[in-house]
């Protein structure tokens, strides 16, 4: 069983030829609502690949936080440990997504920054009995960390958006998850040697269409993605931390789980939406198939 404690969202995703510039209005050629966020997108990346996945986190008391419960349990994500706030709305993302694929994103937290480590104890036994545990940075520290240290299986923190650390949730962490921005904001460097510095046993590091490097102190290994043609890179590395997860709670050696979430990051970008591309496992198996066997050890 995987736990997500972490955000959901509603998605406001509008595309343009070019993202604008400060000052600048530019004409959107389209746009979409749908259901997002860093933690929910995450939870339902891995349910589509047949984990059992329990959701904690907060909506608004409004139409946005019952349709984003409703979409959550629609996924098979177990929902009973997502609060309802009646002080913040339900979070909100606007999304811009340009001709390349690239977005450009602001989140406005509403109810998703008043999840509190109470809600994380109000969570324990299942962070307790969970194979994994995933977090990520678009709740409060305090819950994050609560979250890390309460729970008794193998902890995976995505720390994105990025954001400077306390060393005792880092200590509190198995498996961290960075893009270069987010390494660099934690260890001052970019270069992807830095992550054997930080106090944890593994760092993942994902580099788009490059793959992803997994640095421990004393070696890396680097993981190539297949080659795609991006339509929108919102949601990929969401789909790659829940194929992770996932890979992880099945009993998969971390190696074989980064090739298979490497795999599940690059067919999320081939369509609109934070969960449009997100592969179900059939889907991910018959493109790992055309590239010969997995380590499962």
């Amino acid at each position: 069983m995987i736990v997500v404690v972490g955000s959901v969202n509603r998605d406001l995703v509008a595309r343009v030829h070019h993202h604008p510039a400060p000052g600048e209005t530019v004409l959107g050629t389209g746009h979409e609502t749908m259901p997002g966020g860093k933690g929910a997108n995450q939870a339902v990346a891995a349910a589509r690949l047949g984990s059992d996945v329990v959701f904690v986190g907060r909506v608004g008391s409004d139409e946005a936080g019952t349709s984003l419960a409703t979409e959550l349990a629609r996924e098979g994500v177990d929902a009973a440990h997502v609060a309802v706030d009646d002080v913040a709305p339900s979070g909100l993302a606007i999304i811009t997504v340009d001709d390349a694929g690239e977005n450009s994103i602001v989140v406005s937290p509403g109810a998703n920054g008043r999840v509190t480590a109470e809600d994380v104890a109000g969570a324990s036994a299942v962070l307790m009995a969970a194979t994994v545990t995933l977090l990520q940075l678009e709740i409060p520290l305090d819950a994050v960390t609560a979250a890390a240290q309460t729970a008794t299986g193998i902890v995976i923190l995505n720390a994105a958006p990025a954001a400077a650390l306390p060393d005792d949730l880092l200590r509190a962490t198995d498996v961290l998850v960075v893009n270069r921005g987010e390494l660099e904001t934690l260890t001052g460097s970019g270069d992807l040697v830095s992550a054997g510095s930080l106090p944890v046993p593994v760092t993942v590091v994902t580099l788009g269409p490059d793959g992803a490097r997994v640095v421990r102190r004393d070696a890396d290994e680097s993981f190539p993605s297949p080659l795609v043609t991006p339509v929108d890179t919102t949601g990929a590395g969401d789909t790659f931390c829940g194929a992770l997860a996932s890979g992880l709670d099945s009993g998969l050696s971390l190696e074989a789980s980064v090739r298979r979430a490497v795999v599940a990051g690059s067919l999320a970008v081939t369509a609109i939406g934070a969960r449009t591309g997100m592969p179900t496992n059939a889907e991910l198996e018959g493109v790992l198939g055309t590239q010969g066997p997995t380590d499962t050890e």
